[in-house]
């Protein structure tokens, strides 16, 4: 019966292509249904978690708003035009612009702000350079997965693992051999950085083939392979630093410094030809593209109202971008505790244990619209360009609001199902719906769970939308499974993060956000379809990897 709500979504969206406009309000229904008929989850309950997903989803929206405003005041400001220049001087190779631009700057705005950010940053830039818009959000979307475990400054694994993982019998076992969170965590952030070091160095050229796979000219696998020593040239410069600063550091930093590092030397290679092949690669004209590549709201080539301007004040808008996400996220700065301060909360909703809140100064939204006021003041805009801009964003928000009232609530009562008046026959209530697939998953898998734990942390991410939440729902979960079959708990969980990190290329209110920056809305279906084939391909590769590690390398836990 868990699966319902997940199957009912996967068929329409996937198998029916039907836009998710009209699937999300069905599986919303849905999961109410069964929330309320099955799981026996009270009225009340379910209206708070409904409005606890109302809550996200503003936050979500403020986000998709602020990215799109960006975008359209830096094409009405001119500044789009000269960013575009600029890749010239760099390369005009689409491929070596997926490395640049999807992979080494979509990661570092991950691992400053993530929660989608880095989708609705480059997504939209991406199609301002000319890339159709359905790649640009398949790219966006895959963007979500190396760097998404140490994103928005490690909070996944330091809320989203440390939180799930709290129990006092796990805090009675780490007290017995001399270890606090901290050490443990820091043992998971080890496993985890390694694991993604390994899978990811290969994620550009995947990036690369599927581009040219299913937006080539030639619809071929093997053009994006002349390319190859540079893309894998460009995941090394990433994982390299990535997974040193994740063993060295800690959490925070990997994917930061990692991209940070990875960017530098990348783009400084690209501009002197280094393992650039000598063919150039590129989209078929924009006027021989399928309707269905085009996003509403397009990036006009020269719009008519703007100035020419410089390189340096054209990038100035996204440097400030990052360095505004950085200093706020940086937990040794007072910067985030201050903006956090500022909260709209309500607590116990409808009398419930159900509770809602945002900081709206803390949300990436907040960084968003500052640089926007900033670009309107630097670039001199006109109030017609402004008002123009403000128009253009709207009216691309509108549709992605109505499907995203829809997602997050259903998500909310899904996690929230496991506050219930079913009562099993040996004592207590049933689990909530995430957690009753992944215990039969465990029941019937046995000594090779290793294999699996990464898709359990995939299907909380595809349920959540969320690498943190994923961990909050299965940390313990995955802990306890490992902890019976006497193999390393904290390699387990290493596995669930990175899963649920791979999880996020799949995820439907991610997809969603993401089509809405670039004006793309109906299409989720046939993203989901693309996204799904490098999900498949992490999955493997990590699951396989724990396999080796538990029982072929013998991989110790320090609670073992």
């Amino acid at each position: 019966m868990a699966t319902a709500p997940i199957l009912l979504a996967g068929v329409l969206l996937v198998g029916f292509r039907i836009a998710a406009k009209w699937v999300m309000p069905l599986v919303y229904v849905s999961a109410v249904v069964l929330a309320w008929g099955v799981w026996r989850v009270d009225a009340r309950h379910i209206a708070a978690s409904t409005v606890q997903g109302l809550f996200i989803t503003l936050d979500i929206l403020l986000i998709i708003f602020g990215a799109i405003l960006l975008l359209k005041s830096l094409e009405r400001s001119g500044a789009v035009a000269a960013i575009r220049r600029s890749f010239h001087g760099i390369s005009d190779d689409r491929r070596v612009q997926v490395v640049i631009i999807a992979w080494l700057f979509g990661s570092f705005i991950e691992g400053a702000a993530g929660f989608g950010t880095p989708a609705a940053v480059a997504a939209p830039l991406m199609v301002a350079l000319g890339f159709p818009a359905t790649a640009a959000v398949m790219l966006g979307m895959m963007i979500q997965s190396t760097a998404v475990t140490f994103g928005a400054v490690g909070t996944p694994i330091l809320i989203g693992v440390r939180d799930g993982l709290s129990s006092p019998e796990l805090t009675a076992q780490l007290s017995a051999v001399g270890l606090s969170y901290e050490d443990y965590g820091r043992t998971i952030t080890t496993f985890a950085a390694c694991l993604h070091a390994i899978a990811g160095t290969l994620m550009p050229t995947l990036m690369v083939v599927m581009m040219t796979r299913f937006f080539g000219k030639n619809r071929s696998w093997t053009e994006g392979l002349s390319i190859v020593p540079f893309t894998l040239f460009g995941g090394l410069a990433f994982t390299v630093p990535y997974v040193l600063t994740g063993v060295l550091l800690g959490p925070e930093f990997p994917t930061l410094l990692g991209a940070a590092v990875g960017l530098m030397i990348v783009t400084f290679a690209a501009q002197r030809g280094f393992l650039v092949p000598k063919d150039r690669w590129d989209f078929a004209p924009r006027e021989a593209w399928p309707s269905d590549w085009h996003g509403l709201g397009a990036v006009r080539e020269d719009p008519p109202d703007a100035r020419h301007m410089s390189t340096g004040l054209a990038w100035a808008p996204y440097g400030l971008l990052a360095l505004a996400l950085v200093l706020t996220r940086l937990p040794q700065l007072p910067i985030g505790e201050a903006l956090r301060a500022v909260r709209i909360a309500w607590t116990g909703i409808f009398s419930t244990t159900v509770s809602a809140a945002t900081a709206p100064l803390y949300l990436p939204a907040a960084m968003l619209l500052l640089v926007v006021a900033v670009a309107w003041l630097t670039h001199r805009m006109s109030p017609r360009q402004i008002v123009g801009a403000l128009g253009d964003s709207t009216r691309i928000l509108v549709g992605a609001g109505f499907v995203l009232v829809f997602t997050v609530p259903m998500v909310r009562i899904y996690i929230n199902s496991g506050v219930n008046s079913f009562e099993l026959a040996g004592g207590g209530t049933l689990p909530s719906m995430p957690l009753a697939l992944a215990s039969w998953v465990a029941d019937n898998v046995g000594r090779v769970w290793p294999l699996f734990a990464p898709a359990i942390g995939a299907l909380g991410a595809f349920i959540a939308g969320s690498n943190t939440v994923s961990n909050l729902m299965f940390s313990l979960f995955q802990h306890g499974v490992a902890a019976q079959l006497a193999i390393s708990g904290a390699m387990v969980v290493a596995l669930q993060a990175v899963g649920a990190a791979a999880g996020n290329m799949i995820a439907i209110h991610n997809v969603v956000a993401a089509s809405a920056t670039v004006g793309l809305l109906g299409q989720e279906g046939s993203t989901l379809r693309k996204t799904i084939l490098p999900t498949i391909y992490y999955l493997i590769v990590v699951g396989t990897l724990g396999l080796v590690a538990i029982y072929v390398l013998g991989v110790s836990d320090p609670l073992i």
